[in-house]
Protein backbone atom coordinates (compact mmCIF):
# COMPACT_ATOMS: atom_id res chain seq x y z
CA UNK A 1 0.00 0.00 0.00
CA UNK A 2 1.10 3.35 -0.72
CA UNK A 3 0.70 5.83 2.72
CA UNK A 4 1.27 9.01 0.38
CA UNK A 5 -1.79 7.83 -1.74
CA UNK A 6 -5.02 9.96 -0.50
CA UNK A 7 -7.07 8.89 -3.69
CA UNK A 8 -6.90 7.23 -7.09
CA UNK A 9 -8.97 6.62 -10.02
CA UNK A 10 -9.52 3.44 -11.95
CA UNK A 11 -10.47 5.00 -15.67
CA UNK A 12 -9.92 3.97 -19.40
CA UNK A 13 -8.43 6.74 -20.86
CA UNK A 14 -9.26 5.39 -24.13
CA UNK A 15 -12.53 5.17 -23.60
CA UNK A 16 -13.16 8.55 -21.69
CA UNK A 17 -10.29 10.55 -21.79
CA UNK A 18 -10.93 13.08 -18.63
CA UNK A 19 -9.95 13.22 -15.85
CA UNK A 20 -12.04 13.35 -12.80
CA UNK A 21 -10.36 16.13 -11.20
CA UNK A 22 -11.05 19.95 -10.81
CA UNK A 23 -9.09 22.42 -12.81
CA UNK A 24 -5.89 23.36 -10.99
CA UNK A 25 -5.43 20.73 -8.96
CA UNK A 26 -2.09 19.32 -9.21
CA UNK A 27 1.25 19.99 -8.82
CA UNK A 28 2.84 17.13 -10.53
CA UNK A 29 0.98 14.40 -12.99
CA UNK A 30 2.65 11.79 -13.77
CA UNK A 31 2.36 8.96 -16.61
CA UNK A 32 4.82 5.98 -16.11
CA UNK A 33 5.58 3.73 -18.98
CA UNK A 34 1.94 3.75 -20.89
CA UNK A 35 1.82 7.47 -23.03
CA UNK A 36 2.49 4.25 -26.18
CA UNK A 37 -0.88 2.28 -25.29
CA UNK A 38 -2.99 6.15 -25.48
CA UNK A 39 -5.40 6.28 -28.66
CA UNK A 40 -6.24 9.76 -27.70
CA UNK A 41 -2.43 11.40 -26.31
CA UNK A 42 -3.05 14.79 -27.00
CA UNK A 43 -6.29 14.77 -25.49
CA UNK A 44 -5.35 13.46 -22.22
CA UNK A 45 -2.14 15.58 -22.11
CA UNK A 46 -5.04 18.60 -22.37
CA UNK A 47 -6.87 17.38 -19.45
CA UNK A 48 -3.46 16.56 -17.46
CA UNK A 49 -2.99 20.30 -18.09
CA UNK A 50 -6.49 21.42 -17.11
CA UNK A 51 -5.93 19.63 -13.93
CA UNK A 52 -2.41 21.01 -13.43
CA UNK A 53 -1.52 24.09 -11.52
CA UNK A 54 0.05 26.88 -13.83
CA UNK A 55 3.85 25.94 -13.70
CA UNK A 56 2.83 22.38 -12.64
CA UNK A 57 4.88 19.35 -13.63
CA UNK A 58 4.04 16.45 -15.95
CA UNK A 59 6.69 13.70 -16.22
CA UNK A 60 6.28 10.93 -18.13
CA UNK A 61 8.38 8.06 -18.36
CA UNK A 62 9.43 6.09 -21.38
CA UNK A 63 11.30 2.64 -22.04
CA UNK A 64 11.38 0.79 -25.06
CA UNK A 65 9.63 -2.21 -23.96
CA UNK A 66 5.64 -2.42 -24.38
CA UNK A 67 3.10 -4.95 -25.08
CA UNK A 68 3.14 -4.32 -28.96
CA UNK A 69 -0.67 -5.98 -29.04
CA UNK A 70 -1.53 -3.03 -26.86
CA UNK A 71 0.39 -0.08 -27.96
CA UNK A 72 -0.17 2.27 -31.10
CA UNK A 73 0.81 0.75 -34.40
CA UNK A 74 3.40 3.83 -35.30
CA UNK A 75 4.76 3.09 -31.60
CA UNK A 76 6.00 0.45 -32.84
CA UNK A 77 7.61 1.30 -35.59
CA UNK A 78 10.11 4.17 -34.30
CA UNK A 79 13.51 4.19 -32.33
CA UNK A 80 13.96 5.75 -28.60
CA UNK A 81 14.66 9.34 -29.88
CA UNK A 82 11.83 9.26 -32.20
CA UNK A 83 9.33 8.06 -29.46
CA UNK A 84 10.76 11.02 -27.55
CA UNK A 85 10.32 13.33 -30.16
CA UNK A 86 6.62 12.00 -30.67
CA UNK A 87 5.83 12.55 -26.92
CA UNK A 88 7.52 16.25 -27.10
CA UNK A 89 5.17 17.20 -30.04
CA UNK A 90 2.38 15.31 -28.26
CA UNK A 91 2.81 18.10 -24.84
CA UNK A 92 3.14 20.80 -27.37
CA UNK A 93 -0.02 20.23 -29.14
CA UNK A 94 -1.53 19.89 -25.90
CA UNK A 95 -0.36 23.13 -24.79
CA UNK A 96 2.53 22.47 -22.64
CA UNK A 97 5.84 24.49 -22.41
CA UNK A 98 8.85 23.20 -24.11
CA UNK A 99 9.83 19.84 -22.90
CA UNK A 100 12.72 18.57 -21.59
CA UNK A 101 13.97 14.88 -21.99
CA UNK A 102 16.60 12.60 -19.72
CA UNK A 103 17.96 9.49 -20.35
CA UNK A 104 18.16 7.68 -16.76
CA UNK A 105 19.21 4.23 -18.29
CA UNK A 106 21.19 2.44 -15.64
CA UNK A 107 24.10 1.18 -16.01
CA UNK A 108 25.62 -2.24 -14.13
CA UNK A 109 29.68 -2.60 -14.83
CA UNK A 110 30.60 -5.08 -17.24
CA UNK A 111 27.30 -5.62 -18.49
CA UNK A 112 27.09 -4.87 -21.99
CA UNK A 113 23.27 -5.27 -22.63
CA UNK A 114 21.29 -2.17 -20.91
CA UNK A 115 17.22 -1.37 -20.75
CA UNK A 116 16.82 2.12 -22.37
CA UNK A 117 14.65 4.08 -19.69
CA UNK A 118 13.47 7.90 -20.65
CA UNK A 119 12.18 10.85 -18.06
CA UNK A 120 10.12 13.57 -20.20
CA UNK A 121 9.10 16.48 -18.07
CA UNK A 122 7.19 19.38 -19.23
CA UNK A 123 5.04 22.47 -17.56
CA UNK A 124 1.89 24.00 -17.88
CA UNK A 125 2.05 27.43 -18.39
Amino acid sequence: ANDQLTDYEARNLNVNPTLPYDDNSFDVVTCVVSIDYLIHPIDVLKEVRRVLRPGGKVIISQSNRCFPSKAIAMWLNMNDRQHLELINGYLKYAGFNPAKAFDITASVPGVTYYDPMFIVEATAP
